[in-house]
């Protein structure tokens, strides 16, 4: 005994994975690949932190001679111009110093959306009426601000900003054209309704408009932005893309999306590529976003505004460049937090992402990055788990450990070489987890495995047991796997009348003479006996070994069995009469069905047995029990005639077992040698419509022309409508509902 247990005990060997291990092993990658496409929030964290670890590991160079400059609305400006906002005059004054300096373009990272309340006309109104209405005459022949605002606007090259939003209708003042090459990207972008921006005059007079929305990540950090968005049928650019636009005095934008000759998409619908405007490409994603490599914040390059107005500008400072004008004075509240800095002016920004337009140096997340994450991902965790039952717990721990820091360094490489963003959390996360979980899997199993197979050896004491068990220790493993059966129930009827006059003896001697005959014919045909309840088998085809024909299997097995009883019934009768005691034919119900089932080793740790359970079980039993309403021998569920379409099926009825909210479609199998009366069907269907009179004649008719089996059958009919004769057509669906089991 000892040598077995040591033998049992020592599987299962090394280097062997078992079967649950690989169910484990598949249970997880699709678990993860669940959490990887569902994007939850956690991960989109995890995502944006490595992303930002990237940025800080290798932030943007600076660009010492950038050609983009701030001219920065700051503390000193307001202290000497006063609060914001300044008047138009003094915006006038500013943009012609930087004009006159030769600005390639003047950037407004500010909005005029209001009318300059500093104005001569708009002073009025501050008036008593008596002094307005004598000033009004005079001042009426002055030019306004904003009027001079819109002339000075109009002599140089200047780009104002405006913002997209999800209500109103005003339209987007557009100032460029756009042509495309490819699939039709406005799908693609960002949709908005509304717009809101500076004065039509101003604008009017603009030679550039575009947007200043952001797209901030959960956590408010900058890391992408759009560079065109969509207005209706309209595409607008962003503040960035206008200001590169104007400054090369150009006047349309090309972008390229899929389908595009020299892009490659298959076919497929991926979106946008890139966006051409004058000299420059600007590769983006299919949203027509660019993801921002940010350099360290460089507040001590900005041009202070208050220098611009009062001419101490050197002209070298912005003669040909784009110069930005925006708020850097933390009062005004323009400020952004980057994966670099936890808030600097988004005017800074936005010259962050023309130097990186302007340098040709672009972050790349590309399209195939997403499926190559989950690949590797998925290789890590077969990596892992096809060495781990071959080694201990710490090969696999530093397997696990070498991934996470293989894919960490492949992914700063790619972000330092070549600017890709690759996501290394997830494939990290997905070894990291398998190699722990893996371990503790095959460890407890290990253990599990031993205690149960001693446990359960004093269940199997036959030699041919013992080295089955030897060979696959798994077999005593609890739990079952989900197969297509059909499952058979056999009862006796009248089962307590006929055992009330037999002693003990007697009645085990004429249950062993139905039931082992019965028996024979069900494991000679396939089938695996579940169980023996009293006088009732259970049985099952299709498992455990595979039976592509299980359904015609039980059929024939059940008219086989039909038979068998006419036989012994025969017998047991002439025994009755030589002994000379009454007899009454012992008859059987059968319920056949088909489905899914859970079969396998059901029971408790110390007893289990190999048997099916499920819905397609329950069933099987209630179509036995309703043999006895019906008056037939066997009944069997639509699914069980499906498989076996050539054998004479008869539809018996459709009715609602208790139990079950869903009607079925009953049947019956024909004897060999019994026709299908040619009335049946008819007489079903008016039954169905609730057309009683119809039904009666039919059912008389068919009463007269079937067969005993029939016969009991459509009696219980008789019966029924009856019972149905006062019911109205609306209150029937044609469906029978039974009450009791």
């Amino acid at each position: 005994m000892r040598q077995w247990i040591q033998k049992i005990g020592a599987l299962p060997k090394a280097g062997r994975a078992p079967r649950l291990y690989w169910l484990f092993v598949a249970g997880f990658l699709v678990l993860a690949s669940a959490v990887f496409f569902a994007q939850p929030a956690l991960l989109q964290s995890l995502r944006a932190f490595a992303f930002d670890t990237y940025q800080r590991l290798a932030p943007a160079p600076e660009w010492a001679d950038s050609p983009v400059r701030v001219v920065a609305i700051d503390e000193a400006s307001l202290s000497q111009l006063g609060q914001w906002p300044w008047p138009r005059s003094t915006m006038s004054q500013l943009t012609e110093q930087l004009g006159a300096a030769g600005a390639a373009a003047i950037v407004f990272d500010v909005m005029f959306a209001e009318a300059d309340r500093t104005s001569p006309e708009q002073m009025l109104e501050w008036l008593p009426p008596e002094r307005s209405q004598t000033l009004r005459p005079l001042i009426a022949r002055w030019p306004t601000h904003d009027g001079a605002f819109a002339e000075t606007i109009a002599r140089h090259p200047t780009v104002l900003a405006g913002v997209l939003h999800h209500e109103g209708e005003a339209a987007f003042p557009g100032k460029a054209g756009f042509a495309s090459a490819g699939d039709d990207p406005l799908p693609f972008l960002a949709s908005f309704a509304g717009y809101s921006g500076s004065l039509p005059a101003l604008a009017d007079a603009a030679r550039g408009v575009g947007f200043i929305n952001w797209l901030p990540d959960r956590d408010q950090v900058i890391r992408r932005v759009p560079l065109l968005a969509r207005q209706g049928e309209t595409m607008t650019p962003s503040l960035a893309l206008e200001a590169l636009r104007v400054a090369q005095g150009a006047s349309t934008y090309i972008v390229r999306s899929s389908n595009a000759s020299g892009t490659t998409a298959f076919g497929q619908h991926t979106g946008v590529n890139e966006v051409r405007v004058g000299d420059f490409r600007v590769p983006t994603d299919a949203n027509a976003d660019i993801w921002i490599h940010f350099r360290r914040s460089a507040p001590e390059r900005y041009i202070s505004a208050a220098n611009a107005i009062n001419g101490s500008l050197r002209a070298d400072e912005v003669a040909g460049r784009i110069v930005l004008i925006g708020a850097t004075a933390p009062g005004l509240l323009d400020l952004r937090a980057t994966p670099l800095d936890a808030s600097i002016p988004g005017v800074e920004v936005h010259q962050q992402i023309l130097e990186q337009m302007l340098s040709g140096k672009f972050l790349k997340r590309p399209d195939f990055a997403p499926g190559l994450e989950w690949l590797v991902g998925v290789l890590a965790v077969l990596l892992i788990a096809a060495v781990a039952p071959r080694t201990n717990a710490t090969v696999s721990a530093l397997l696990g450990l070498g991934i996470m820091a293989g894919v960490s360094a492949a992914g700063v490489l790619a972000f330092v070489y070549a600017g890709y963003l690759f996501d290394p959390v997830f494939p990290a996360v997905c070894a990291f987890v398998f190699a722990a979980g893996s371990a503790t899997y095959l460890y407890r199993r290990a253990e599990l495995q031993r205690a149960e197979i001693r446990r359960a050896f004093s269940q199997y004491v036959a030699p041919s047991v013992v080295k089955e068990l030897t060979a696959n220790p798994e077999r005593l493993k609890l739990g079952g796997e989900v197969r297509d059966l059909t499952v058979l129930v056999c009862d006796v009827r009248n089962f307590s009348t006929i055992a009330e006059g037999m002693s003990a003896e007697q009645l085990t001697h004429f249950i062993n003479s139905f039931l082992t005959p019965l028996t024979d014919i069900i494991i000679e045909h396939g089938g695996t006996i579940d169980k023996y309840m009293g006088d009732s088998i259970m049985a099952f085809w299709n498992a455990p070994l595979d039976d592509p024909e299980h359904a015609r299997r039980a059929c024939e097995v059940s008219l086989l069995m039909d038979e068998k009883m006419r036989e012994l019934n025969i017998g047991w009768r002439a025994e009755a009469e030589a002994a000379g005691r009454p007899f009454t034919d012992v008859a059987i119900g059968i319920g056949l069905n088909s489905g899914e089932c859970c079969v396998g080793n059901l029971g408790s740790d110390r007893h289990f047995d190999y048997s099916a359970i499920g819905d397609t079980v329950n069933v099987t039993s209630r179509l036995e029990g309703l043999t006895k309403v019906y008056g037939l021998t066997l009944l069997l569920g639509e699914e069980t005639a499906k498989r076996a379409p050539d054998l004479p099926f008869i539809e018996v009825d459709l009715v609602r077992v208790k139990g079950r909210a869903t009607p079925s479609r009953i049947f019956t199998l024909l004897p060999a040698g019994v026709a299908l009366p040619a009335e049946h069907e008819k007489f079903l269907t008016a039954y169905r419509a609730a057309k009683w009179d119809d039904a009666r004649a039919l059912l008389s008719a068919l009463h007269a022309s079937a067969g005993a089996p029939l016969q009991r059958c459509y009696g219980a009919f008789e019966a029924r409508l009856a019972k149905l004769a006062s019911t109205r057509a609306e209150d029937w669906d044609g469906v029978y509902d039974f009450e009791t089991k």
